[in-house]
């Protein structure tokens, strides 16, 4: 089967090919093996097609390219997140050479989509492989482009789930943004995952992710689950504020909601039906009696009218559209009463969290000025308490000093008597040698005399006048030893 699938982008239902084998090209041996992958694309409540997709395993360099390529490549692993604009916009160098491009999804991949793009000749197909292969779709994230050259797409069938609409089962040779004809010369066209075809600078300026033609969107919602067990089972949610519980029969968390909230209507997630909590019965339809308490059906008609029963009052018209009018505004009116119930309520609910934020607010700022001013005491106690030790060490060395002030006072007392009581003794021992030495030279001048007599008596010499003067020197020692 040839590669391009134009034909099938007009019609939502491409022809059932038969499965064939895949020719390799004879120019040159292929070396490289190719794998099989199923994909699918369309809406999956509507019609859903089925092809198989043959792909060259991933390169370990961008020069080293198989043989018998095509100018056609697939880029896996598109994050759902990435719209058509978006995805537009990261190939926007090359859309003057790409001539279709296809959204399809692989299985297996929820969460990522794939698109096959047809390019004008090779050498595009190979510049745009070489720069976007192994690159980030953005530099926020990790998710990188993977680009697999493509050597044939087949389609395997088509499954119609549900009569498809007028928009899906007609041909679309114009797009429908424009207007313009989408035939064989014109490039450029992009066609969504559910089987619709735009022009790419037409799919590039809606910014949503859904088709603008029948609103599918790739991102499909996620399941719900209890906000409180997580269970997936009898779910109910809360018309008033979203809160999804699960039912009676797990573990009433819904019933817990309304008795906290007074969020008295809730829809089951799968019957689509609301259920009064305050009445303790179904009122999907919203038109309650207020006097007995039953459900009326708005559009009542009598049993009997066909047959021309003129015994009930539906024969006087005027009083049937009176009794409708009345019906219709005593629903008007319980709609506005329980309009205005359900708004007092969930103002007095919304007041109470209100409430309870700026309790909580109030609580966690006290204990933010609790704790800063108790570290705040902790920081000047331990400032308190250094300056104590400070203190106290001073007032140790101020007593220290004081001690050893009076006892170097007491020594220099001391030092001083002595040195007054040895300049006395001094001056009394100078007083005494003074006197000493007067009377030696007392002694002196005195002896004298006695050595001049001495030459004259030169007889004697070793005899009585040796003798004598021994004597007389002995004397005077004795004398000067005895004065004082």
């Amino acid at each position: 089967m040839s590669t391009s699938w134009r034909s099938s982008t007009a019609v939502s239902s491409p022809p059932i090919p038969i499965p064939i084998p895949i020719p390799i090209p004879n120019e040159e041996p292929s070396s490289f093996s190719t794998s099989v992958f199923n994909f699918s694309s369309g809406n999956p409540r509507i019609e859903e097609t089925r092809g198989l997709m043959h792909l060259f395993p991933d390169q370990d360099s961008p020069s080293t390219l198989p043989f018998g390529r095509k100018p056609l490549v697939c880029v896996v692993g598109v994050p759902n997140h990435m719209t058509y604009a978006d995805f537009c916009q990261f190939c926007g160098s090359f859309l003057h050479h790409i001539l279709e491009m296809r959204i399809v999804r692989m299985d297996g991949t929820e969460d990522q989509y794939s698109v096959l793009i047809r390019f004008d000749d090779q050498d595009s197909t190979d510049s745009f492989f070489k720069h976007y292969n192994g690159r980030r779709f953005s530099s926020l994230e990790v998710e990188i482009c993977r680009v697999l050259f493509t050597l044939d797409v087949q389609y395997t069938g088509s499954i119609e789930h549900a009569q498809p609409s007028n928009a899906t089962s007609t041909e679309q040779p114009t797009c429908p943004v424009c207007l313009e004809r989408l035939d064989q010369d014109t490039s450029g066209i992009l066609t969504t995952i559910c089987n619709h075809s735009f022009h790419c600078s037409c799919i590039s300026k809606w910014a949503d992710s859904s088709c603008p033609v029948c609103r599918y969107c790739q991102q499909q919602a996620e399941k719900s689950i209890c906000s409180v067990c997580r269970t997936t089972e009898n779910l109910w949610i809360c018309v008033i504020c979203g809160f999804v519980g699960c039912g009676r029969y797990k573990a009433g968390h819904a019933i817990m909601h309304w008795k906290e909230t007074q969020h008295c209507y809730a829809l089951d997630v799968e019957t689509k039906r609301v259920w009064d909590f305050a009445g303790d019965n179904y009122v999907h339809r919203l038109i309650q009696s207020k006097t007995d308490g039953k459900l009326v059906e708005l559009n009542t008609h009598c049993v009997h009218a066909e047959n021309g029963c003129g015994s009930c009052s539906c024969e006087d018209n005027s009083m049937s559209e009176a009794l409708l009018n009345s019906k219709v505004e005593a629903i008007v009116n319980e709609y506005n009463e329980l309009l205005a119930t359900q708004l007092e309520n969930q103002k007095s609910y919304f007041e109470s969290l209100l409430q309870e934020v700026k309790e909580e607010t109030e609580t966690k700022i006290s204990k933010a000025v609790q704790k800063a001013v108790s570290l705040k005491q902790q920081k000047i106690q331990a400032k308190i308490d250094r300056c104590n030790k400070e203190k106290k060490f001073l007032e140790e060395l101020n007593e220290n000093l004081v001690k050893n002030e009076d006892a170097w006072k007491a020594k220099l007392l001391e030092i001083e008597e002595r040195e007054r009581k040895f300049l006395k003794l001094s001056e009394e021992r100078v007083t005494s040698l003074e006197e000493q030495l007067r009377y030696l030279m007392t002694c002196l001048d005195d002896a004298k005399p006695e050595q001049q007599q001495l030459p004259e008596q030169n007889e004697i010499k070793d005899g009585p006048v040796s003798a004598s003067s021994k004597e007389s020197s002995s004397t005077n020692n004795s004398q000067v030893g005895k004065n004082p």
